[in-house]
């Protein structure tokens, strides 16, 4: 679970620079995308700490991939890139969807 301490801390930083980029340099769409994405990365960062403590190991991985693909393409749509990145947005979406629904299965079955 060493890796997934690594990555969740890394989101973590990522999700407060992604947060103040929005607040201090972006507007408009881009802000919100930017408030949004560092937002979700961040609760999910201290989810799969959590997960990671619980030796919940398939959450806390849908918890770091869900984070970056979910916030990932909202970052890259506020810095410009195409707007199609918007439709990959989803499935991060559902990672992190699977990866609670996953947690809440493994703690019911303890």
């Amino acid at each position: 679970m060493k890796w997934v301490a690594v990555l969740a801390a890394l989101s973590g930083a990522v999700a407060v620079a992604a947060g103040a980029f929005g607040a201090h340099a972006a507007s408009g769409q881009a802000a919100e995308w930017l408030k949004t994405g560092g937002s979700y990365q961040l609760i999910h960062a201290v989810a799969s700490l959590v997960a990671g403590r619980m030796e919940a190991r398939m959450p806390a991985w849908l918890f770091v991939a869900g984070g970056a693909v979910f916030a990932g393409t909202l970052y890259l749509m506020a810095l410009g890139l195409p707007r199609w990145l918007g439709a990959v947005t989803p499935a991060g979406g559902a990672m992190l969807i699977i990866g609670w629904l996953l947690l809440a299965w493994m703690a019911l079955r303890r």
